[in-house]
C-alpha cells in the first residue's frame, strides 16, 4: 500500500507540472498531448472490449481518435470543428459497418465490434477535444487577444474542480463514509463521500472564481453561479467515475491500463474529465459576464 502511494505521488509530482506547462503553452503542445491521451484512452477502451472477447476495429478507431483531436487543434473552435467531427464520425460508422460485413460476418459479433469501436471514440476521444476549445475560448469570447495565465483559466477551472471534488470525496468517504453509494458498481464509494465531493467542488469553484474570474479578470463568474456550476461539475464527475467503474466491472479488470504507476491507465485518471470538460465548455458562454 505504501509503495502504491509512493508511485502515485511520484507520478503526480511529474504529471502536474508537465500538465500545467502544456496548458499554459496551449497551441500544438496542448493539441499533441491531448491527441496522445485520446489515442491511449481509446486503445484502453478497446482493451476492455477485448477482455470480454469482443473485437473492435482498433486500427481504424485509433486513427480516427488522432484525427479528431488534430482537427480540433487546426480549427481551434467547436463551431468550425463540429461539422468535420460529425463527418468523421459518420465515416467511422460506415467504415466499421463495412468491416463488419467483410471481416466479421453474422457469426463474428458484428454488432459488438461496431458498437465498441464507436463507443471508444465517443467516450475517450471526442470529449478531450474540448480541452483544446476551452484553451481558445477566452480569446474567442473576448474578441481580443488574451495571453498568459488569463488564457488558461477556463480550461483550468474544470480540471481543478474535478480534482478537488475527487479529493474531498476520498477523504470524506474515508472518515465519514458508512452507507455505500452503488456497491454493485463501486463498492468503496459512499453517500458521504459523494456529498463531500460535490460540496468540495462547489467550494473550490467559489475560491477559483474569486481568485481568477473576479470583476477585474477578462471574464467574470459570479460567486453564486460558480458554486452552482462547481456542484454540478462535482456531481457529473462522479457519474464519469462510476461509468468507467461499471465498464471495468463488466470487463473483469481492476484498471484500464498500467501507463501511470499507482493510478492505472488513462481512463482511470481521466474518467471524470471526459464528463466535465464538455459540460464546462457548454456552460461558460451562458454563465460568464
Amino acid at each position: 500500500m505504501a509503495g502504491d502511494l509512493g508511485r502515485r505521488v511520484a507520478v503526480a509530482g511529474v504529471g502536474i507540472p508537465v500538465g500545467v506547462a502544456v496548458v499554459y503553452l496551449g497551441g500544438w503542445p496542448l493539441t499533441l498531448t491531448v491527441a496522445l491521451l485520446a489515442v491511449v484512452g481509446t486503445r484502453e477502451s478497446y482493451g476492455l472490449a477485448r477482455a470480454r472477447g469482443w473485437r473492435p476495429f482498433e486500427g481504424f478507431g485509433l486513427a480516427m481518435a488522432m484525427a479528431l483531436i488534430l482537427a480540433a487543434g487546426v480549427l481551434r473552435s467547436y463551431e468550425a470543428w463540429s461539422p468535420l467531427a460529425l463527418a468523421l464520425f459518420l465515416l467511422v460508422t460506415l467504415g466499421v459497418l463495412t468491416g463488419a460485413v467483410f471481416r466479421r460476418g453474422p457469426t463474428g459479433d458484428p454488432l459488438l465490434a461496431a458498437g465498441t469501436t464507436l463507443l471508444g471514440l465517443g467516450y475517450a476521444a471526442l470529449p478531450l477535444a474540448f480541452a483544446v476549445f476551452l484553451r481558445e475560448l477566452p480569446e474567442q469570447m473576448a474578441g481580443v487577444p488574451v495571453s498568459g495565465w488569463a488564457a488558461t483559466h477556463l480550461l483550468f477551472f474544470p480540471l481543478v474542480i474535478t480534482w478537488l471534488g475527487d479529493t474531498f470525496a476520498y477523504f470524506t468517504g474515508k472518515h465519514l463514509g458508512r452507507r455505500k453509494l452503488i456497491p454493485s458498481v463501486s463498492p468503496k464509494k459512499t453517500v458521504a463521500g459523494s456529498v463531500g465531493g460535490i460540496s468540495g467542488a462547489a467550494l473550490g469553484a467559489v475560491v477559483f472564481a474569486f481568485l481568477f474570474l473576479g470583476p477585474d479578470a477578462v471574464h467574470t463568474l459570479p460567486l453564486p453561479v460558480a458554486a452552482l456550476l462547481g456542484a454540478t461539475l462535482g456531481a457529473v464527475a462522479q457519474v464519469g467515475d462510476l461509468a468507467e467503474s461499471v465498464l471495468k466491472r463488466e470487463a473483469g479488470v481492476k484498471d484500464s491500463g498500467a501507463l501511470l504507476p499507482g493510478h492505472g491507465g488513462v481512463l482511470d485518471r481521466f474518467d471524470a474529465i471526459y464528463f466535465t470538460l464538455p459540460l464546462s465548455y457548454l456552460a461558460f458562454p451562458f454563465l460568464l459576464v
